[in-house]
């Protein structure tokens, strides 16, 4: 970029600068500053229509709104700094010396606080780090502005220490960490819009791999741009050997079941053998698996209770996935009833009642048993095949089917089962008179 836009001239005098506002040039500067907006509001347009509404939403260049997003400040910059090289040759300027620092603050702002968003959607710390990037970008559009960003960079030129045999400024370690932070934003971003593209209208195993894809590429770019960010710093990279061996023992010990969750997660991509969307049993606990992250895995039960899973515990442990060998899946429900009732009759309202619903597959033939004869009363287990869909659906169907069991078992004056006892009474000196009655004769 031109030496005048990074650095530009003092304001030596701030009388005349603010003058310079109140001549006929500035209204100038003003329509035109007017038909850069409009051009630049045009441009975004078309670019969003071109890109496609629902595209166009989810990217980083683009908002829900035609002015939110990096986009329109970044055409508007460009349109700018073209029109203010053109107005130089022909009036004085003082609008547009306040308009382009304004405008690269803002492309600042909206870039940074734009990744951070596609990047971490959750993350309590982000909403932190866009206010500081913010701040920072509004700080040093002010000094900028007032002429005040070279005196200030020439006194930190000025702080400086020795380490070792280099000597570096408080200058220096800040531009390296701005460096350093645009650097990592920009691998964020890039990784970003890879995800987003690798992922769009993926399903199933497809997904799964796409997603082991999409973590690897993030991890890679993180890493490079980490990389340079260091050597934008002023960090020896050459230095950081000395601690290989030590990083690698962290990671044998320390690190151990970190460094576990994260192969066992690429492990699980890569194999499919377990997928986004499959009705999975891991330790007792039952659901749907609704993300596969580098760590950790999240599975939602049929009672709406998410559950985090440590990909370690998904490759070590015994897994049942309901929903890899068949499209169906096997559900039971059971009943007891009382002694006394016809066991026949009762096999058959139960198969009536799951044959009246739709979504119970009528083949494989549902079945109905008598699976116990207990103390209490007789428990009947019938059990039936549906179609794998969502947890919410299998407790739906067990619900209905369940609902037309007591109603059919009432119509036919079936008695549940409920604990029966029987409680011998003696009193202390021997059998009460009426049982001694009884035994007398």
């Amino acid at each position: 970029m031109n030496e005048t836009l990074v650095n530009p001239k003092p304001i030596e005098d701030i009388d005349l600068w603010l003058a310079g506002f109140t001549q006929p040039s500035a209204l100038i500067e003003l329509g035109v500053l007017a038909v850069c907006v409009a051009a630049a509001l045009g441009l975004t347009a078309l670019l969003r229509r071109a890109l496609g509404a629902e595209h166009a939403r989810a990217s980083v260049l683009f908002g829900d709104r035609l002015a939110d997003g990096a986009m329109f400040p970044l055409v508007l910059l460009t349109l700018g700094y073209i029109a203010r090289s053109l107005l130089l040759k022909f009036v004085p300027l003082a609008v547009f010396k306040v308009a382009i620092p304004v405008l690269v603050a803002l492309v600042v702002i909206r870039v940074g606080v734009k990744v951070l968003q596609v990047a971490f959607t959750t993350a309590p710390w982000v909403r932190v780090l866009e206010r500081t990037i913010s701040w920072a970008a509004w700080a040093a559009m002010v000094l900028w502005v007032s002429g005040l960003l070279q005196v200030v960079l020439a006194e930190l030129d000025d702080i400086t220490w020795t380490m070792g045999a280099s000597t570096l400024s408080l200058r220096t370690l800040i531009e390296g960490v701005l460096t350093a932070g645009a650097v990592l934003i920009l691998a964020l971003w890039v990784s970003a819009a890879i995800e987003a593209r690798l992922l769009r209208s993926a399903q199933g195993a497809d997904l799964s791999l796409r997603k082991a894809i999409s973590n690897a590429t993030r991890a890679l770019l993180l890493f490079v741009g980490l990389m340079i960010a260091l050597s934008a710093v002023g960090i020896d990279l050459t230095a950081l050997s000395v601690f290989g061996g030590a990083i690698g023992v962290g990671i044998g010990f320390g690190l151990q079941k970190l460094a576990s969750n994260y192969v066992s997660g690429f492990v699980i991509l890569a194999e499919r053998r377990m997928r986004i969307g499959d009705n999975v049993r891991v330790d007792s606990f039952e659901g749907r698996i609704l993300d596969i992250n580098a760590r950790y895995s999240v599975i939602r039960s049929p009672a709406g209770r998410e559950s985090i899973v440590p990909n370690e515990l998904m490759v070590i442990n015994r897994v049942e996935n309901l929903s890899q060998a068949l499209t169906r899946v096997w559900q039971t429900s059971v009943v007891s009833v009382a002694h006394g009732s016809d066991a026949d009759l009762v096999s058959t309202l139960l198969l009536q009642a799951v044959q009246e619903q739709a979504d119970a597959l009528k083949d494989p033939a549902p079945l109905v048993s008598l699976s116990s004869i207990g103390a209490d009363g007789l428990e009947f287990t019938v059990g039936y095949w549906i179609n794998s869909g969502d947890n919410s659906d299998q407790l739906r169907l067990r619900s209905l089917i369940n609902h037309r069991i007591l109603s059919l078992l009432q119509a036919q004056g079936i008695g549940m089962a409920y604990p029966q006892r029987v409680v011998h009474v003696r009193e202390s000196g021997g059998l009460r008179a009426d049982e001694a009655a009884a035994a007398g004769g």
